[in-house]
């Protein structure tokens, strides 16, 4: 196993495994799989990062710019998906310490994340990687129909800005 960088050429992979995880329903909110150009746009251009095996992505994992302001620069929130295939085999924990290692190597201090109340592995994920739930967010977003919640969580570096 091996950890790549996510590029136009390997994204199709990313997409898919990013389809799998719409198809749960308790992964995002999102409906659609972004094109290559928008993802590019919307995920910090460090810390794309994919677990490969065989020429297979396992999983993978990016951060987005939390706000604008220069207060908040070293704030960061996470995605991560995994292939259904791969879970509950520590591919989770893995990309997600790699993800924490690389973010503080580029000086962000804060990870944050909201992650749907019924999707207990991820929250599981995160709490074992570090993270603490710091609130929840009622009834934040609809989907399909149905109103979900948002358990916010977030991991503080104790090496980056302390």
């Amino acid at each position: 196993m091996k950890f790549i960088a996510i590029t136009e050429t390997n994204y199709p992979k990313v997409a898919e495994i990013y389809k799998l995880g719409l198809e749960t329903k308790i992964a995002t909110f999102e409906t659609q799989v972004l094109d290559f150009s928008t993802w590019n746009k919307k995920y910090l251009p460090f810390c794309r990062i994919a677990l490969e095996h065989n020429n297979e992505i396992l999983g993978w994992s990016a951060l987005t710019k939390v706000s604008n302001r220069q207060v908040y620069a070293g704030v960061a929130e996470v995605s991560i998906y995994i292939h259904p295939k791969y879970w509950n085999k520590k591919v989770g924990t893995k990309l997600l310490l790699e993800l924490i290692e690389r973010s503080e190597q580029n000086g962000i201090w804060t990870l944050q994340c909201g992650i749907m109340s019924d999707n207990l592995a991820s929250i599981k994920l995160h709490e074992k990687c570090g993270f603490r739930i710091i609130g929840y967010r009622e009834k934040i977003g609809c989907l399909n129909g149905i109103w979900k919640d948002n358990v916010l969580m977030e991991r503080r570096s104790k090496r980056i800005g302390v």
